[in-house]
């Protein structure tokens, strides 16, 4: 394929929503591939008065190093921190009242992600594979367990504002001492 076909078909794919590639990327990614060897010219051609375009195939290196990133993403575990995560746990007194209606936008955003997202794996199932919809289908259950978690956080937001008042007026309590606690990676781990 050239790089136009590449990109119709991951539009069409709508590979943004399950993965985390941007479909404006694909140019640089023709290019960073191609000096990486993974895939090589075969030919050029034209389509009627458009622009010759460079025709590209996978290269054997590229087969194997496609297998092999198949076979590390079915084994490996994924789950990224948050930056939400640390804010939450790093709350600035002054924005205190501020927080129910940060927390309520992005629950809001959450629950409209979510009906977008099975709207488009709605018109998107004549055209998937079996295993294209369990990926997709994995996304909505991602962001419906996000949504039930901020339904939670905001109902327990009021023992939250109690305890950060509470921990910020009590001098002797370990958040307000001059040396920060920094986990261990062996406390790290969950």
């Amino acid at each position: 394929m050239h790089g136009h076909q590449l990109r119709l078909q991951a539009e069409e794919e709508r590979v943004q929503m399950w993965t985390d590639i941007s479909v404006g990327s694909i140019y640089g990614a023709i290019k960073r591939l191609g000096s990486e060897g993974l895939i090589a010219e075969v030919r050029t051609e034209r389509d009627g008065n458009f622009p010759e375009r460079q025709v590209y195939d996978i290269t054997p290196a590229g087969l194997e190093s496609l297998a092999r990133l198949r076979s590390d993403h079915l084994q490996e575990l994924v789950v990224k921190p948050d930056p939400f995560d640390l804010a939450l746990t790093r709350l600035d007194p002054d924005a205190l009242d501020d927080l129910p209606a940060v927390l309520a936008e992005r629950l809001h955003a959450f629950e409209h992600r979510l009906h977008e997202t099975e709207r488009a794996n709605a018109r998107a199932q004549p055209y998937l594979s079996l295993s294209e919809k369990h990926a997709l289908r994995h996304r909505v259950h991602r962001l419906a367990a996000e949504i039930e978690w901020l339904r939670d956080l905001i109902a327990a937001l009021p023992e939250i504002v109690a305890d950060e008042t509470a921990r910020r007026s009590d001098a002797s309590h370990p958040a307000n001492q001059s040396t920060a606690w920094i986990p261990s990676p062996a406390s790290a781990q969950p």
